[in-house]
């Protein structure tokens, strides 16, 4: 793995990060051990290519949030679109921006879906970036909408 692919962006600095929030269904006939093999290969995946996020299933709906390179971020996004194991994939939001990683430690995290608004609201807490904290509480608006629980 390039080490530089996690290095934040630094004053002046021209690296972005390319971040996308999409939700999906899971397809018929997948089970929770499906679920935890698409949480080990994100891990693996994603660390290789400079990755971050969080991943919330709950109610048969993945709820993810990526952020990273933006060409390893779109192969991600085209891969889960394959993917049989997820149904309907729609995308909530997508941008670019230098800004810091909302995830910077997470390869890929899990997140039960009782759990994701005391991450979300400890994300926007902890947030340096006043472009972060603003797409995190619509993140969390649109987590809160969807009713995962």
């Amino acid at each position: 793995m390039n080490a530089n692919l996690y290095d934040e962006p630094r004053e002046g600095s021209a690296t972005l990060l390319h971040n996308v929030v999409y939700c999906s269904r899971i397809s018929a006939g997948t089970t929770q051990a499906d679920v935890q093999a698409i949480v080990a290969t994100a891990r693996r995946y994603n660390s290789a290519h400079g990755i971050t996020g969080l991943l919330v299933f709950g109610s048969d709906i993945f709820f993810q949030w990526l952020e990273g390179p933006k060409a390893d971020v779109v192969k991600l996004m085209h891969n889960i679109r394959q993917d049989g194991r997820h149904n309907t994939v729609v995308e909530l939001a997508v941008n670019e921006e230098v800004r810091e990683r909302v995830f910077p430690t997470w390869d890929m995290e899990l997140v039960q879906p009782d759990d994701i608004r005391e991450v979300l609201q400890d994300a926007i807490r902890d947030a340096k970036a006043a472009v972060s904290a603003k797409a995190l509480r619509e993140l969390l608006q649109k987590v809160e909408e969807a009713d995962l629980t």
